[in-house]
């Protein structure tokens, strides 16, 4: 799978670990930045990532920040993108059966190296549900291309 990776100075750590993971997993990893622990802005980062996402180039992205909040939030602005903050495993399963989210957002601050490879883990084999989610999920699009959920 082809993963975009995106971080701020909090999250870089976190970002490291994941890439070296995703790697030994067979993954394709992109790097978005940002490249030192030096403070940087989360939107930097979070941007480029979810636009490689929604433009294609990349089938989903992980963000990290120290709260994972911010990286959510703007991976949000992007159309096309369903970024979703998990905290654990369950989380991370929901988001991907219920949500169908193509972008994981994860708080580097808050949750241990071993939490954040497990979760990693879950949210890329879980599959999307579809069945009554769909429907869900198609008007938060037509929301998105129309500015109405029945559009």
């Amino acid at each position: 799978m082809n993963v975009a990776l995106g971080s701020d100075h909090r999250g870089y750590a976190a970002k490291k670990r994941i890439q070296a993971f995703l790697e030994s997993r067979g993954h394709d990893v992109a790097d978005f930045g940002c490249d030192s622990v030096e403070s940087c802005d989360y939107p930097d980062a979070a941007f480029p990532a979810a636009q490689a996402v929604a433009q294609g180039t990349a089938e989903r992205a992980i963000l990290c920040c120290g709260s994972g909040i911010g990286m959510s939030i703007t991976a949000n602005k992007v159309h096309g993108v369903r970024a979703s903050l998990c905290h654990d495993a369950v989380t991370a399963e929901m988001a991907r059966r219920h949500n169908d989210a193509n972008v994981l957002c994860l708080p580097a601050d808050l949750i241990s190296e071993s939490v954040i490879e497990h979760v990693v883990d879950v949210w890329l084999q879980t599959p999307f549900d579809a069945g009554r989610h769909e429907r869900r999920i198609d008007k938060i699009t037509a929301y998105e291309n129309n500015g109405h959920p029945d559009a």
